[in-house]
């Protein structure tokens, strides 16, 4: 029989301290584990995350980050409108507007990423419809996308006034330009006793009819953003051509001012999108974007040459319709759009506070035209690109992310 070998009597103690130094080692680093999944299953995050149901991300402010990331297009962009591109016109200062950064009071505003946004777009498309200020959106919207899809190309279909087509995502954007939403047409003198009084005619408003330019699209978009609002004034209808509203194919009587008109086609037109627009459409209205005209409106030597956004405590002395100042309209619309939208599945896009502040925003005087100033005054009511509308997307695209990734 072979003899039993045998253990070495070095070995035992060499076992045991061996055994002592992994206990030791164990209970050494057990707390630091303990404490890392306590921290992370018990403490609050520093910030409300986009999605969450508090979250408010038209309510905040505008802070000088130097840092701030360029913008993604430039001059350059196929897309342009002449007038809004400020690069092109040499407007001084663009450096500057577009190192402010909007940030919302309680959560974080992520910066459009144009491939992942036109990824979750993949087969979808997005119609804005409404008057220039949709249309100022628009713009920034597709010169940020294009940077995704450099085949991307002008699109001009179904009564569209401008559009774009992303064909690396069969993604189509564009815009139907319906100042008014309803149809509304111009109808001349019919008698020579119309000049007695100063009329030269009629611009007909069907309060229960859409305009032609949008009545067909419902089937097609998968996200639509309204708007209207800037051509409601008296400067766009004087006496002279003024609007008169038909219901049924009748003038409506006693006849409506502007104000009661707006607001009866307001409730037309969202009947008809409430009725008429698929259910599963991600619809949203946007409000209005403030102008800022300072000594005057746009017809009466109005200017807008600031060089840094507005205070805080500047607003209401600017936009609260109790002082009735020449950029009060805005509020006043916002509130009669809210109204109507009550009830409904059409998203608020309140873009009008932020929007308030950057009086230093617009292309003023640099409008790319000679005489431009002159015949037409400055513009302080449409924005430079690159500029405020930027930011407008990074909200809107935000907002659709939350919407379609949580159904």
């Amino acid at each position: 029989m072979a003899p039993t070998p045998k253990l070495c009597p070095s070995f035992f103690p060499f076992l045991i301290l061996l055994s002592l130094f992994l206990l030791f080692l164990y209970s050494s680093l057990l707390p630091f584990a303990t404490n890392k999944v306590s921290t992370s299953s018990s403490s609050p995050p520093t910030k409300i995350i986009a999605s969450s149901s508090s979250c408010n991300l038209f309510k905040g402010q505008w802070i000088l980050d130097p840092s701030k990331p360029k913008p993604f297009y430039d001059e350059s962009c196929p897309f342009h409108r002449n007038a809004w591109n400020c690069l092109r016109n040499k407007r001084d200062n663009m450096g500057v507007i577009n190192s402010w950064r909007w940030v919302p009071k309680d959560c974080d505003l992520e910066r459009i990423d144009p491939w992942r946004f036109l990824g979750l777009m993949r087969n979808r498309n997005v119609g804005f419809v409404g008057d220039s200020l949709n249309e100022n959106f628009l713009v920034s919207f597709l010169c940020i996308l294009r940077v995704a899809d450099a085949g991307a190309k002008k699109w001009k279909k179904k009564g569209a006034w401008k559009g774009v087509y992303f064909p690396k995502y069969n993604v189509t954007v564009a815009y139907h330009r319906a100042v008014l939403l309803a149809k509304y047409q111009w109808q001349p003198k019919q008698s020579v006793s119309a000049d007695q009084n100063g009329l030269k005619g009629i611009n007909r408003v069907d309060v229960d009819v859409p305009a032609d330019e949008w009545v067909s699209i419902a089937d097609f978009y998968d996200i639509l953003i309204f708007n209207t609002g800037h051509w409601w004034g008296y400067d766009k209808f004087p006496k002279e051509t003024p609007l008169i509203f038909y219901r049924g194919g009748k003038p409506i009587s006693p006849p409506l001012g502007i104000s009661d008109g707006l607001k009866v086609v307001l409730e037309s037109m969202v009947q008809y999108i409430q009725k008429a627009v698929p259910s599963n459409t991600l619809k949203f209205w946007r409000l209005q974007s403030p102008r800022h005209f300072y000594g005057g409106d746009w017809n009466q030597n109005g200017s807008c040459l600031f060089d840094k956004p507005l205070e805080a405590a500047e607003l209401d002395s600017w936009f609260d319709p109790s002082n009735n100042g020449v950029n009060k309209e805005a509020r006043q619309l916002n509130k009669m759009i809210t109204e109507a939208l009550e009830g409904t599945d059409i998203q608020l896009l309140d873009l009008t506070h932020l929007s308030e502040f950057r009086a230093d925003a617009h292309p003023a005087i640099w409008l790319g035209k000679k005489d431009a100033v002159s015949i037409w005054g400055q513009d302080c009511m449409h924005w430079c690109l690159p500029g405020v509308p930027d930011t407008w997307v990074d909200i809107l695209a935000q907002l659709i992310h939350k919407s379609l990734e949580t159904g």
